[in-house]
């Protein structure tokens, strides 16, 4: 009789500690489960991102902030479970946090999206889809990268320089109608020699042209200073 009693109590508490490890409908093994997966992919988002962002404006934190959001959303997902009382709780806490960073690329707001789209997935045990979106997505990203999707001619530069007025501009007229495209007279100012003129043009170099040349030849016509060649910025990101 004792050890029955004792075994029954001894299946008590072991059924009370289960009962504290499980809360709700997720287990211990799908927690982790959950996470472990949000952070993979997290992490899978973050690389794409750091491997295809273009210009001047990358910031690692931001790289960080679509790991950490892809596993915050799974786990608020599955504190959410299916309790409506729950979800207007936890949208009533997030209103309170006020987001001042400003996003300087579109493109960075869609990774944004792509985690919380793979969170949500991992945190209500869509498996299938969260592995098949957390590689889709960075997988069509690598494409539109490495075929650099939507980018204008790379041939398109502002072209700056000094002109002397008491010069023939002709000569620099011609060699921009031999060596582009295409030329529109962007910007012109007074320098404050009042010699000369500092000029801006939107260029559009020919495909067999090399940019380094045309800058050299560019800057040896005569009236011809202080030449610099920029890319669009239609080719760079800032």
């Amino acid at each position: 009789m004792p050890t029955d009693v004792t075994t029954t109590a001894a299946q008590q508490l072991q059924q009370q500690l289960l009962a504290s490890l499980h809360t709700g409908a997720f287990g211990p093994f799908e927690m982790l489960l959950n996470m472990s997966l949000a952070l993979m992919l997290g992490l899978l988002l973050a690389s794409v991102y750091r491997h295809t962002h273009k210009g001047l404006s990358y910031s690692q934190s931001f790289a960080l902030t679509i790991v950490f959001v892809t596993m915050i959303v799974s786990i608020s997902l599955m504190a959410i479970e299916s309790s409506l009382a729950r979800a207007f709780a936890l949208v009533g806490a997030l209103s309170i946090i006020r987001f001042r960073t400003v996003v300087k690329d579109t493109k960075d707001t869609a990774y944004v999206f792509a985690g919380l789209a793979v969170g949500l997935a991992a945190g209500t045990n869509n498996y299938y889809l969260a592995t098949m979106a957390g590689v889709f997505i960075p997988a069509v990203a690598l494409v539109l990268h490495r075929t650099n999707f939507g980018a204008s001619s790379k041939n398109d530069f502002v072209l700056r320089f000094t002109f002397d007025r008491g010069e023939d501009s002709s000569r620099y007229l011609d060699a921009l109608e031999k060596d582009s495209r295409y030329s529109t007279l962007l910007h012109a100012e007074p320098a404050g020699d009042g010699q000369s003129m500092i000029l801006a043009y939107d260029v559009s170099l020919k495909r067999n042209i090399d940019t380094s040349r045309f800058a050299v030849e560019f800057s040896r016509l005569a009236g011809i200073s202080e030449v610099s060649l920029v890319a669009a910025k239609t080719d760079v990101d800032y």
